[in-house]
């Protein structure tokens, strides 16, 4: 049976990250730390043999993935089906700020209700649609290969969930680390967690995804 192994990394820190804010897509690059994740990760790739880079269109994720690709000499693939959810009005604010803005919004946010799309932005499941949708394309074309793919928390959050049987209902299970690597096998029966939140290139782990 033909397997893609799929290595699925959390972009690099950014200064929204380190504050607590929401960046959906807002276009966000990285912090200092984040570039220096990001080189901590072309170190690793260096020295790793794959066969395709896959990126988010928004710079906080591309920005770590032209790191990759100038340490392996592999070009960037950028798809913007790969975008982090789109949180409309939440877009920029800290969670404290968000339930003082948008109280009601932003339960049913930390809920995780599924169907609820936020005002301005995508609901949980239309996120989680595109999201594994473009995933499982990606991979069905690199049946065989290894394959890096540059990102964002909420969408190691919908693999996680896909390959764990879940679907997009409910808040968050794991912790999602910046310039994270996780690793998920893609086949004719479906999708397959390897393994999960591996930071040993960094010296230290960062902030969870908002």
């Amino acid at each position: 049976m033909r397997v893609a192994r799929v290595l699925l990394i959390r972009h690099g820190e950014t200064e929204w990250n380190r504050e607590g804010r929401m960046q959906g897509h807002i276009d966000i690059p990285l912090s200092q730390e984040g570039v220096t994740q990001a080189l901590r990760l072309a170190e690793r790739f260096a020295g790793e043999a794959f066969d395709a880079l896959v990126s988010s269109d928004l710079r906080r994720a591309l920005e770590t993935a032209e790191r990759i690709a100038a340490g392996s000499g592999r070009p960037v693939l950028v798809d913007a089906r790969l975008r982090e959810r789109n949180l409309g009005v939440l877009q920029g604010l800290t969670r404290e700020e968000s339930a003082r803005a948008y109280p009601e919004v932003y339960r049913r946010y930390e809920q995780g209700e599924a169907e609820f799309a936020l005002p301005g932005g995508e609901s949980q499941r239309a996120f989680f649609d595109r999201v594994i949708g473009a995933l499982t394309e990606i991979a069905r074309d690199q049946l065989g290969r290894r394959i890096v793919v540059v990102s964002h928390g909420g969408v190691l959050d919908a693999l996680y969930r896909h390959a764990s049987g879940g679907g997009p209902e409910g808040p968050r299970l794991v912790r999602l680390l910046n310039a994270s690597i996780n690793e998920f096998e893609y086949s004719a029966e479906g999708w397959m967690l390897g393994s999960w939140g591996d930071v040993a290139h960094l010296t230290e782990t960062s902030l969870d995804d908002v």
